[in-house]
């Protein structure tokens, strides 16, 4: 496996996980009450910090193990690598315009910051995931 699926397999693995735990301590932090009144902010510059630095942390671990196994073939890049992070990239950027057009419509109708926030963040995990997905796919069958 090259460095550039090792990396794809960290999103796919560690993106829904984050995501998850974000939604559950927003809820707890509601303890019921209006989500509006969740103090959000740090919460998410929490999660997405410690997201960064786990996906860094395993992609180093995967490649450690990875350079162990095969010391040649651990850190090597093709042309196949470039076009398939090309082709994760355009899906991403799909995901992020509808996340985008999704936080201009909540600004129109004057929706609580909250949920505007919210919106941007689900956009990015969602198109990082699904820029994830395309990407493990495209390893394992090929582009098409």
């Amino acid at each position: 496996m090259v460095y550039e699926e090792r990396n794809a397999w960290a999103g796919v693995i560690l993106t829904p996980i984050s995501l998850v735990v974000y939604v559950v301590l927003v809820f707890q932090l509601a303890g019921g009450g209006p989500l509006t009144d969740v103090d959000w902010f740090p919460l998410m510059l929490w999660v997405i910090g410690v997201s960064i630095v786990a996906t860094i942390v395993l992609s180093i671990v995967w490649g450690l193990i990875a350079r162990a196994k095969d010391p040649e073939d651990a850190g090597r890049s093709d042309i196949r690598d470039r076009d398939i992070s090309r082709m994760g990239g355009r899906v991403e950027q799909a995901f992020l315009v509808i996340a985008g057009l999704g936080v201009i419509v909540l600004c129109a109708v004057g929706a609580d910051v909250f949920w505007i926030a919210n919106t941007m963040y689900a956009g990015f995990a969602v198109a990082a995931l699904v820029g994830s997905i395309a990407r493990v796919i495209a390893y394992r069958r090929g582009l098409v």
